[in-house]
């Protein structure tokens, strides 16, 4: 245990310094951006999403997952998945090329049709680097990755918010886009400092295939379901209605995809290295469910408390109307990381096939939700999301339950008490909020003495003593 316990916390640090660094400086860097642009520029760029992401779900096709998974890996391997994903990233830019014009004329805004053609691009400046990643996170180079991510969100920030503040408008979110795409390029390059030798393998393919096939298809329609909801909301409603949506489920997720993306990145290739003791497999996945609720549910709960001081400080007043989706999409965020993991687990032991099949039952039942959601305007949609994720909590746990015992009522039972004390920890902040005290005295005063009295609810808890133990450890050396 102790060398998965000393890969977990290698990985875990370099990886936290990716996530706080690079999402701190996101986060500051995307406000300044978002005082200067509008929720209609965001709306726009937003619009464009869909074609983006499935074309990048092709392109990888699952083979990152499946060349992280291989126990040995020849050359052949890594040479195979570049040449891959170049070939099918042209092939996307052309199609996605051609169909600009129609895509804008769909929406009814006619500036989609270049900004689509100029952004498309980063698909296949990012197919050129995606083996590389790969091969960073096999070797667990966790700290080579932290640098890249904290050295292109500073590049393509500040020149993000320089051409906004120059009035580009929405240009501005493109060309950070892009130049965001070439920084990652130019920096994984350099310091990887791997190139294709071999030619490409039909044997290798063969593999890489057969499993990255299924994830692929798991992948759109996960693609799809995420992708529709922006989609559908700037099809029948406003650009400002997405801009202020899609601002209140970032802002929500924070918590999550900081706390998930540390651990996420590290616990599947230590999960993988564990895939044939069941025993220590169960006990190591269940730590990581236990340390990331204690997280993710305090920072959910405590940001819907403060969610209009926040907004009001860090976005001005025009962003008002995000408030109530930012508040509403924290009891959705909070409970994802659950599933995620859960999923993973099934990708350790390479069952790719069970994987998909929770994909298709899923997003069969979250469509219907969301398409009986859509009459009724932008906020119900957003409830039926909220409903979507306690539904996939539900059965991605079935598989879990019936092959490591691991089911629904165990994990509950597992992370329930993070829960309740998160939300008892936070009073402070919610009364503070209810009473309409100052948006600062909101602020400051609700975060402090919420995150204290949260410390001393948890001052005895083995994961908690765990966790200080192991970052005053990380500090002092």
């Amino acid at each position: 245990m102790s060398s998965v316990k000393d890969d977990t916390i290698k990985g875990v640090k370099w990886t936290a310094i990716e996530r706080f660094g690079a999402q701190g400086i996101q986060f500051l860097l995307g406000l300044i951006m978002a005082r200067l642009l509008t929720p209609e520029d965001y709306g726009t760029v937003g619009l464009l999403a869909i074609f983006i992401a499935i074309s990048q779900t092709f392109i990888d096709s699952g083979f990152s997952t499946a060349l992280i998974r291989k126990k040995e890996h020849v050359e052949e391997d890594f040479c195979t998945a570049f040449y891959f994903n170049i070939a099918i990233s042209i092939i996307c830019y052309v199609v996605l090329f051609f169909m600009a014009p129609y895509v804008a004329e769909f929406f009814h805004i006619s500036i989609l049709s270049p900004i689509l053609r100029v952004q498309s691009i980063t698909l296949v400046i990012n197919s050129l680097m995606s083996v590389q990643v790969s091969r960073l996170t096999i070797a667990l180079d966790f700290k080579g990755l932290a640098k890249r991510t904290l050295y292109t969100s500073i590049v393509s920030g500040l020149v993000g918010i320089y051409l906004a503040y120059i009035g580009w408008g929405v240009w501005a979110l493109v060309a950070q886009t892009v130049l965001s795409s070439i920084s990652n390029l130019f920096f994984i390059w350099v310091y990887c400092r791997w190139i294709p030798r071999k030619s490409f393998s039909i044997q290798s393919f063969r593999y890489l295939f057969s499993y990255g096939s299924k994830l692929l298809a798991s992948g759109i329609l996960h693609t799809v379901y995420t992708q529709l909801t922006p989609l559908i909301i700037g099809r029948y409603y406003t650009s400002k209605d997405l801009g202020e949506y899609s601002r209140g489920s970032q802002l929500a997720s924070y918590p999550a995809d900081i706390t998930t993306g540390i651990l996420g990145k590290v616990t599947f290739p230590i999960l993988a290295k564990l895939q044939n003791d069941e025993e220590r497999l169960v006990q190591v996945y269940r730590k990581y469910i236990c340390i990331t609720s204690m997280v993710i549910f305090f920072g959910c709960v405590l940001l819907c408390a403060i969610a209009r001081p926040l907004v009001n400080i860090i976005l001005t007043e025009k962003w008002a109307n995000c408030v109530i989706f930012l508040q509403l999409f924290c009891f959705g965020s909070m409970f994802d990381h659950i599933s995620k993991l859960n999923l993973n687990l099934l990708q350790v032991i390479g069952r790719s096939d069970l994987f998909f099949r929770l994909e298709v039952a899923k997003k069969a039942i979250s469509i219907t939700i969301l398409l009986i959601s859509v009459p009724y305007g932008v906020l119900a949609i957003c409830v039926s999301k909220i409903i979507y994720v306690q539904i996939a909590i539900f059965l991605n746990t079935y598989y879990t339950g019936k092959l490591f015992n691991l089911g629904y009522l165990q994990q509950v039972k597992d992370f329930s008490g993070f829960l309740i004390k998160s939300i008892l920890a936070c009073v402070p902040a919610f009364v503070l909020a209810y009473l309409h005290f100052s948006d600062w005295v909101t602020l400051l005063v609700g975060v402090s003495s919420s995150l204290l009295l949260y410390c001393l609810i948890l001052r005895k808890n083995e994961y908690w003593t765990e966790v200080v133990h192991l970052v005053k450890k990380q500090c002092f050396n």
